[in-house]
């Protein structure tokens, strides 16, 4: 089968099979406090793996307590969480596939008890709680947060690493100037709001020398907010510091409205790989193989990263070579002669 979506495609020194991504989608599956890998975790992301998909992304997992979104969500902020994951990853590469996890903190939307931190005491919407403003120790020690949770990473044995700088968590909220009020050396201005993912990516390269991805929201929907030409700026920044490959989505910074549409997010993709020459991941409401195709040889991202459709269809890609003309191999546990 003569498609780019099924042919393989390497980063440094990891090959993934195909361009197929499972996306990170929080499953609120963890014990409160604790954040560890539950039964649910390795039926959930194993079965996509048989199913085919290239690339398992596992859900943001968070590097401190008070840096989940929820107190159901998975973490890396201690040793203890480091087996599960490693138990994670064993089954998933097990069954043919990559392995990445996406660290990150939820910032001013983290939903847990106590006190919540971001760049500035302003509150994501009238219903959720008013942060604290982050001082520089705090911020220098998240900063080790993340370094300390990428170490955890590699010791669970994970191909890839993807920080979570979308959607409007910690890393988000102090590029855009919708959310980072400060005025000293964090913000105040486009480049130091940058500041902060300079030192967390330079802190977790300390540590990793694998390949790196950044999910951002390349467009705030907002009139004072970024959009995808402030990006191509900042993944060029991204590109110098190690980068390599932005997974590109949008959105959920402040509330506004977005107008959804199938591929809605792929032209900020388009935008970001041409005009920082750096690889990117497409997403939002990819939902067939013909779709991903497209994208992929009209040259406008790199990997497709699959979401809802990879809930919905945990064989989604056998469905898409079906789509294609084609078939790939199944599980040899269905090709047996009876």
């Amino acid at each position: 089968m003569n498609t780019k979506l099924f042919s393989p495609f390497q980063i440094k020194d990891v090959t993934l099979k195909n361009r197929i991504v499972m996306s990170p989608m929080c499953m609120y599956s963890s014990h409160e406090q604790d954040g560890k890998v539950e039964n649910w975790h390795l039926t959930h992301y194993v079965t996509r793996a048989v199913g085919g998909t290239g690339l398992i992304m596992v859900e943001a997992t968070a590097v401190t307590p008070q840096g989940r979104i929820s107190n159901e969500d998975l973490g890396i902020w201690e040793d203890d969480h480091i087996p599960g994951l490693k138990k994670l990853v064993s089954m998933i590469k097990e069954q043919g596939a990559a392995t990445s996890i996406q660290i990150a903190h939820a910032g001013r939307k983290a939903m847990v008890d106590g006190e919540i931190l971001a760049p500035s005491a302003i509150a994501f919407n009238e219903k959720m709680k008013t942060p604290k403003e982050m001082s520089l120790e705090e911020i220098h020690e998240t900063v080790e947060a993340f370094k300390s949770g990428a170490w955890r990473a590699k010791e669970a044995g994970f191909d890839i690493i993807e920080l979570h700088g979308a959607h409007g968590y910690l890393i988000n909220e102090f590029l855009s100037p919708l959310s980072n009020k400060r005025s000293d050396q964090y913000g105040g201005n486009f480049e130091n709001r940058y500041q902060f993912l300079r030192d967390v990516i330079d802190a977790v390269k300390e540590v990793w020398s694998g390949p790196l991805f950044i999910r951002v929201s390349a467009n705030d929907y907002h009139p004072e907010g970024l959009t995808a030409e402030d990006y191509v700026t900042y993944a060029k920044w991204m590109k110098e510091q190690g980068v390599d490959l932005i997974d590109v989505s949008s959105g959920a910074v402040v509330p506004a409205p977005i107008e959804a549409y199938p591929g809605y997010q792929v032209r900020f993709s388009e935008t970001i790989k041409h005009g920082a020459d750096m690889a990117t991941g497409a997403v939002g409401l990819i939902t067939t193989g013909n779709q991903a195709e497209e994208i992929l040889q009209n040259d406008r991202a790199d990997l497709i990263f699959l979401a809802r459709e990879l809930l919905r269809d945990p064989y989604w890609a056998r469905t898409a070579s079906i789509q294609l003309g084609g078939t790939i191999a199944a599980p040899r546990q269905y090709d047996r002669s009876w």
